[in-house]
């Protein structure tokens, strides 16, 4: 009888060993990189022209004065806080579109979003007076026209490929730039306030830029992180993500749509920052691999680091000034690319 009924027991399934301690890592290292986004946070604030010791940033941040150190740190927080959502959107938008399009070159700028931004910012500062960087609303709109001709451009009958949506974002920042450069040169003023907004930085943005932003960049992380299993079918193929039972159309849109919003805000608060969302996806991969369950918390969280960091530096070696941080994220990323590359461990 026993032995009749130990045959007939189904037997359980088990996860890999070797699946579970490689999750177990994964979480161990996204927890130490969410520290080195808080300690980098702190530098934002602590760190600049003028350093200000650490017990002055906690008394700062607790219980504000009228100190100088206080008005300091006051005028360090929005600037911290736009760091971590800008360099998150970037991350993220990069990590997706690089999935979207399967191109492993694929960065913000692949959508139009950047030429888009540039082209709305100079045709507003020049016809309706407002200055650049005193509002995103003046990015945002050209931003998202971009990325909606990109797609509509790039698809074809057979739905949009890979090749049809880097063609057509070729073309389409060509010619917004020509926009640009067309009204640039036609009035030197509007020139002289777009190239400080292009070149793109943190400095001098307000509380209100964070909030006018903060709400397109959550909505945007949990759009692509709601996308996040699928987009693993979609890197498949078409056909393989059908198989699998799901609609990749819906998934590009959705995904699409996502980065859009990331990038949008993003650009429109600090200027089409370069290298972020190119680069932070492809370092992370060399860690975490394509599965973009993990890949996407973790550009959420590197993200940040990179462009917190660039900030800072960009204030030190250039004091009393400073350097803006579009200038610094190439110095900074760059070698951890080619690393990288070098390793073998990017997926080119």
């Amino acid at each position: 009888m026993t032995t009749a009924t130990t045959a007939t027991r189904a037997p359980q399934p088990t996860r890999p060993r070797g699946s579970r301690s490689r999750t177990a890592a994964l979480a161990l290292g996204l927890l130490a990189a969410v520290g080195l986004l808080v300690l980098m946070a702190a530098l934002g604030v602590a760190v600049g022209s003028k350093p200000v010791p650490l017990g002055d940033v906690w008394h700062g941040l607790v219980s504000p004065d009228d100190s100088y150190n206080s008005a300091v740190i006051a005028s360090r927080i929005p600037r911290t806080q736009l760091g971590l959502l800008v360099g998150a959107a970037l991350a993220v938008a990069g990590a997706v579109i690089q999935g979207l399009t399967r191109n492993p070159l694929g960065d913000p700028g692949l959508l139009g979003v950047n030429a888009g931004a540039s082209m709305s910012v100079v045709l507003v500062t020049a016809f309706v007076g407002v200055g650049v960087g005193r509002t995103v609303w003046a990015a945002i709109p050209g931003a998202v026209l971009a990325a909606v001709v990109v797609y509509v451009v790039g698809t074809g009958r057979a739905g949009s490929t890979p090749v049809r949506l880097i063609l057509a974002g070729a073309a389409v920042s060509a010619v917004l730039v020509a926009v640009v450069q067309a009204v640039s040169l036609a009035k030197p003023d509007v020139f002289d306030s777009y190239r400080f907004w292009a070149i793109g930085s943190l400095a001098g943005r307000t509380a209100e830029t964070v909030g006018q932003v903060a709400w397109f960049v959550v909505v945007g992380l949990l759009l692509c992180f709601a996308m996040a299993r699928a987009l693993n079918a979609v890197e498949l193929g078409d056909q393989a993500a059908t198989s699998l039972g799901l609609a990749p159309g819906r998934t590009k849109v959705l995904a699409a749509i996502g980065a859009t919003m990331l990038c949008a805000a993003a650009v429109a608060a600090a200027g089409p920052i370069g290298f972020v969302g190119l680069a932070v996806p492809h370092i992370v991969r060399a860690f975490t691999g394509a599965d973009h369950r993990w890949l996407l918390p973790y550009c959420a969280v590197l993200g940040p680091v990179l462009l917190i960091g660039s900030d800072v530096l960009g204030r030190v070696i250039a004091r009393p000034g400073e350097l803006m941080v579009g200038a610094i994220t190439a110095f900074v990323g760059a070698p951890f690319l080619i690393a990288a590359v070098r390793r073998g461990r990017v997926g080119l």
